[in-house]
């Protein structure tokens, strides 16, 4: 990677990673799926620039679903039940060792001896934090934050199945992420008006000032559609296994922010699983060595922190 690269890819990992902290400061009086199904509508506006994907709509519905839909709704939500943001973007790396095993179970992918390596650590790590619970999180907000990334991990083994659909054109590689969007707003919003209720709704949108207005630009412009296009560009001329771990920087700036600005200091628990975490996300991501190169050919390749 040239410097330049280098640059850009820690800084779309540092927008990634304060996106936690901006969607928490957004999200005060908002509904955590009135917000999701907002953020997801001003995502959607872009399928008038960005080209159709070279999928079938069952692949589209499918991610738009799980990597979308399920992830967000279930974030959002442990994040409004008290989940502190650093820690919601460190169990959110999580996906990275699901992806591996639901892949193995779906697709019957073996994973390579780094990966294997990678989801015991990772594993092991994310055991540790939920002992820490999350701060003064309860038990729930940790396990739907799980839940989050478990869906981010169906989304992406379902994106791998239905192999290259990016078209062509300018933009091409938003297709994916653009299109499967048109999928949340309608349920999101459906689901806020079966748990959250009608009233909820009401005073949410009543409530919809300048500060979740720029939250919501911010995730949706800035992160989404920005963020994805220097990041896919930067897949585009270099190895991943050179651009990927450089997403690592996104639970470490997510973290340091929330301690920063909101004075929410990790506790030793949290401190000791999140490096675990990471540390099984980095072995994950780490190329096979050269008699594992067969295997790593067929091994689901790990997505970035899409937050």
């Amino acid at each position: 990677m040239t410097r330049r690269d280098m640059l850009l890819a820690a800084l779309v990992a540092t927008m990634w990673g304060f996106n936690f902290v901006v969607i928490d400061w957004g999200m005060t009086g908002i509904p955590p799926l009135l917000f999701v199904a907002i953020r997801f509508a001003v995502v959607a506006l872009a399928v008038v620039v960005v080209p159709r994907p070279l999928a079938s709509w069952k692949t589209i519905v499918g991610v738009g679903l799980f990597m979308s839909l399920g992830q967000f709704a279930l974030l959002y939500t442990s994040m409004a039940l008290g989940l502190q943001p650093g820690i919601a973007a460190l169990l959110l790396q999580a996906h990275v060792v699901l992806t591996i095993v639901v892949a193995a179970l779906a697709l019957r992918e073996r994973p390579t001896r780094m990966q294997t390596i990678g989801v015991l650590v990772g594993t092991v790590g994310l055991g540790v934090v939920a002992l820490g619970r999350g701060g003064d999180a309860p038990a729930l907000a940790v396990v739907l934050a799980l839940l989050a990334a478990l869906s981010w991990a169906i989304g992406n083994v379902i994106s791998r199945q239905a192999g290259p659909v990016a078209p062509a054109k300018p933009l091409g590689a938003l297709s994916l992420t653009v299109w499967s969007s048109l999928v949340v707003p309608l349920p999101a919003l459906g689901l806020s008006a079966l748990i959250e209720g009608p009233d909820a709704i009401i005073t949410g949108l009543a409530a919809f000032g300048w500060r979740p207005i720029l939250s919501t630009l911010y995730t949706a412009g800035l992160c989404t559609l920005i963020g994805y296009a220097i990041f896919n560009a930067l897949l585009a001329r270099n190895r991943a296994a050179s651009v990927v771990p450089w997403v690592l920087l996104a639970p470490v700036v997510a973290m340091a922010s929330a301690a920063l600005l909101l004075g929410q200091v990790p506790n030793v628990w949290e401190t000791v699983g999140g490096a675990a975490l990471v540390a099984g996300v980095f072995i994950a991501n780490a190329p096979a060595r050269r008699r594992d190169a067969s295997v790593e050919a067929s091994a689901p390749p790990v997505a970035s922190l899409r937050s």
